[in-house]
Order: C-alpha cells, then structure tokens, then sequence
C-alpha cells in the first residue's frame, strides 16, 4: 500500500475543521467528514500540513521495512520527527481551558467519584472492537493515529529513530500527535459510561485538548453523527 498524497478540503460552513482524503495509487480520494451545523466545529484545533507529510514518511518507512530496506525506514521515521509538530501541539494540550466557549452551570459541574461510572478506561476487547468500527484515523478531526503498542513494537526495532522519553520533548513528535487514544463523548467526569455507544478513536490533541469538557462547552460536533473517516491508512499495523 503506497499513499501518495494528502489532501484538505476547505469547509463552506464557519468554524468547521479540517478533513483529509487519501489519494491512493488504486484509487481516487475517499470521503471525508463534514460538519452537520454551522455553529460547532469538528475539532479544537486543525491538524497542520506538517500532520499529513509526517503521516507520508511514516507510511514509506513501514514499506521500506517490509521490503528489508531498514536504512530507509529509519530515515524516514526520523524525517516524520518535525518540530512544527510539536510546536502546534503542545498549546493545545497544554491549557484545555483556552478551548472553552460555553462556561458549564453549576448543575453542570463534574460529579462526585462515587456517582462516576466505575469502569474508567476501555478494555482490549473495547479497543479492538472500536478499531473495527472506526478504522485508524481521529472521529474527530480525521488525523492519522498509531497505537502504543505499535508505536512500541517500532522503538524497538528502531530505537534511535523513534525516540519517546518521560518529558515531551524527549519523544517524537509524530507519533506524539499520532497517539491512539480512546475517548469518552460525555466525559466520564459528567457521568459518561465506559461502553462503544460513548467511546470513539481519537488523537492525542483532540482528546487531552477537551479533557473533561463536554463538546457543548468546547463548540464541537458529535462525531457519532457523521460516518468514520474511511482511509488506506492503517496504524502502521503492519510494520513489525
């Protein structure tokens, strides 16, 4: 599978974010989302082109691999380390108070730990079966996204490439962007259960960026309205 190009789609409505579409050598370009209001955005924050060419290396390099020409992987996952990454993310993740448009109500307010739903995090079984139904790519908006546990198979076959320490800057700043996470519509502080119905795949910046907002208070679209983003991109799944 060779990608060959990203591309964003400009949004006629005010406020909506971004999309990418993949050109694909077997193919034309796939659908992307689009917003159902022109009130909400799809996301907090729009992924920068920098996202997408990252995306690209990373793809060769999982082709390079499989094809026994390691040099060329390596490189090219360190080509994908971009600073412009980690520069666009790390305000967002950084204050989630910033993405705040609608101040919560006192009624509002998180919920005491003992009326929470007890099970907080999605199982494997719960990630699995996620995957399925919402591909590789952010529900929100459409980022490419890689799972811990590939991004861990990848350090250690490349462990100098793919650099990934306890500080932010001590990891690499695609796969940073890139990390799967598994996030509750309503959030689990205001009440959201831990089942498929209020989980859906996310990225790193989309998901620590809200925290524990509602999209209500953050102005964003539900993406269960839409259908998932359906690309050729994989997760790197394959490279092992």
């Amino acid at each position: 599978m060779k990608i060959t190009g990203y591309e964003r789609h400009a949004k006629t409505n005010v406020g909506a974010g971004p999309s990418f579409t993949k050109t694909l050598d077997r193919g034309g370009p796939v659908a992307s989302p689009t917003s159902t209001t022109n009130s909400l955005r799809l996301c907090l924050s729009e992924p920068i082109p920098q996202i997408a060419e990252a995306a690209r290396f990373l793809d060769e390099a999982a082709t390079a691999h499989l094809s026994g020409r390691s040099e060329l992987a390596e490189d090219l996952i360190r080509r994908a380390d971009m600073p412009e990454i980690r520069k666009w993310l790390k305000p967002i993740w950084a204050d989630s108070s910033v993405h705040l448009r609608f101040p919560a109500s006192q009624e509002q307010k998180p919920l005491s730990k003992e009326l929470r739903s007890k099970e907080r995090l999605a199982t494997t079984s719960d990630k699995a079966r996620i995957h399925q139904r919402d591909g590789y790519n952010c529900r929100f908006c459409g980022m490419p996204i890689i799972r811990r546990e590939t991004r861990a198979r990848i350090k250690a076959i490349y462990p100098t490439a793919l650099t990934w320490g306890s500080k932010d800057v001590e990891q690499h700043a695609a796969f940073q962007a890139m990390w799967a996470q598994y996030d509750h519509v309503v959030p689990h502080a205001r009440g959201g259960p831990t089942i498929l119905e209020n989980l859906v795949l996310t990225c790193a910046a989309c998901n620590f960026g809200r925290a524990g907002y509602t999209l209500e208070e953050v102005a964003v679209a539900d993406p269960r309205l839409r259908p998932p983003l359906r690309t050729a991109w994989d997760g790197l799944e394959r490279l092992r």
